[in-house]
């Protein structure tokens, strides 16, 4: 049977790409003003944590509903005023004065973004029905969200040495409009030939349940992982999701068709997809801080040593998607997850002085080198798997797996290390008659414990000093044996169930 091919398929792409650059390069533009916001807002480690899965948390929770409203709406409007919001609310996050107002911004740009992925994943998949031609754009649309990715910091850095915070989120403004424009010339409309009420049930269970298990990571180490409102939050979002997945079962129109995980190829792609973004941003959360914190890097500077991630990134992300054509995809995304472990298990070695030309730029390059091999191919199998009507509930389920595994990784990495970090500082610093207010403001962040030090005597700073970097690299240490042994316990199970097929399954 032949497939139809679209005229213009690789200008739309590339419009496409520059949606898929804003949406993603916001997940990490920020981490590098971490240590600044920390600074100027006092803003503690579960804070810190906050302002990248304030934006997460509501993109993965909304993908669905983005999903549903693209195919139901039409894909190109949706994208169209999605880009718009994603301006506007990028204005109101540039100029906010607290951590509330900035974190309210951000969860606004979070939904917005939320209707842009499934929109352009849907008109990829539609516009490319060529299974050779799809592995292709994928792999582009893969580096152009790993490029974004790696580049994040760096523009971030830039912009916070030159200018203030704010900046970061004024940079988003004109990439959005020059995509609403781009969008309207270029992308043809696409929409769902049958229409299905929305399942609001399904986006208030899903939704809820989500939020309440990120929201008990991410406070269990300030709260206690024993207290009542953590186990209670546990055990809320347990009941939210069973209850989402039965209602999701019954309905005729479901917000996602949970039978689709059923589908090995569906379910194994995406978790490994979830697999390299929790690794991935969980990373990219502690070694901002580590370059600035610990190393003495300008944002700038910590930015630009996040460029060898990106520029392997760019370059092998295409060729993974050609190498899983050529030698099967389950060997090329094993392949891929097996240096994602690796790659963290040697950052858990590195020392607090160790030479950037060496140890550290060696594991970011095999960690860009193991997330390239993953991204595209598993993609094209989760977007290959799907038929016609599902391509845009499956691409939102496919983003909702990416971002949720992106959300949990700097979750449940950070709270390893906060989990470590604050009762090592604080007995590090128990003996130097610091105050139970002052002890307890050292442990909230790094930022903090460095404050505090600089007030102590000059006979015990630089002891201190050491004792507090020494805690730190504990916590990064361990928050990276977690994501490694995370990402080799996923390679085990996705060799057995990923199909190992030399392009994408056709959609049939």
């Amino acid at each position: 049977m032949p497939y139809r091919v679209h005229d213009r398929r690789w200008r739309i792409l590339s419009v496409l790409c520059i949606a898929v650059f804003l949406v993603v390069v916001d997940n990490t533009v920020v981490n590098v003003a971490l240590p600044s916001l920390s600074r100027d807002m006092r803003a503690s480690d579960s804070a810190l944590q906050w302002i990248g899965d304030g934006y997460s948390l509501p993109f993965a929770g909304l993908l669905l509903a983005g999903g549903g409203v693209s195919d139901r709406l039409g894909r190109k409007r949706v994208l169209q005023f999605a880009l718009i919001a994603f301006a506007v609310f990028s204005l109101l996050a540039a100029y906010s004065n607290s951590i509330a107002t900035l974190l309210s911004a951000r969860a606004l740009m979070g939904a917005s973004a939320a209707f842009i992925f499934p929109a352009i994943l849907s008109l990829v998949t539609v516009i490319f029905e060529d299974p050779k031609e799809r592995a292709t754009a994928f792999g582009i649309w893969g580096a152009a969200a790993g490029g974004a990715i790696a580049v994040g910091p760096v523009v971030g850095g830039a912009l916070i040495t030159h200018s203030w915070f704010g900046s970061i989120f004024l940079f988003n403004i004109p990439i959005a409009v020059v995509g609403v424009v781009a969008t309207v010339f270029v992308v043809p409309e696409s929409k769902s030939a049958v229409s299905r009420p929305l399942d609001l049930g399904g986006l208030f269970f899903g939704t809820t349940g989500v939020t309440s298990l990120v929201l008990a990571i991410i406070e269990g180490p300030s709260w206690g992982w024993r207290a009542t409102t953590t186990l209670s939050l546990f055990v809320l979002s347990a009941i939210l999701l069973v209850l989402f997945t039965r209602h999701e079962l019954r309905r005729e129109g479901p917000l996602l068709d949970v039978r689709i995980f059923r589908n090995g190829a569906f379910s194994a792609g995406a978790g490994a997809i979830a697999t390299i973004y929790f690794c991935l941003f969980g990373f990219i959360f502690l070694i901002t801080q580590y370059f600035q914190l610990v190393r003495g890097y300008s944002a700038l500077s910590a930015g630009v040593h996040t460029l060898p991630f990106a520029a392997v990134t760019v370059v092998a992300t295409p060729l993974g998607a050609l190498g899983a054509l050529r030698v099967g995809t389950r060997y090329v995304v094993v392949a891929g997850l097996a240096l994602v472990a690796l790659a963290l298990a040697w950052v858990a070695t590195i020392g607090t002085s160790a030479a950037f030309f060496g140890p550290v730029i060696g594991a970011m390059m095999v960690l860009a080198l193991g997330f390239s091999l993953v991204s595209a191919p598993s993609t094209a199998v989760v977007m290959g798997s799907l038929s016609p009507e599902q391509v845009g509930a499956g691409a939102a389920g496919n983003e909702t797996t990416r971002e949720l595994g992106g959300t949990l990784g700097v979750a449940v990495i950070g709270s390893v290390f906060s989990s470590l970090f604050g009762p090592q500082v604080r007995r590090a610093l128990a003996h130097l008659g610091l105050s139970a207010a002052q002890l307890g403001g050292a442990q909230r962040s790094m930022q903090a414990a460095q404050a505090t030090v600089a007030h102590l005597p000059a006979a015990v700073q630089v002891s201190a000093r050491l004792d507090v970097t020494n805690a730190f690299m504990t916590g990064l240490h361990r928050g990276c044996l977690v994501a490694a042994l995370t990402a080799t316990v996923a390679a085990i199970v996705i060799f057995r169930f990923l199909p190992n097929g030399r392009s994408q399954l056709p959609i049939t």
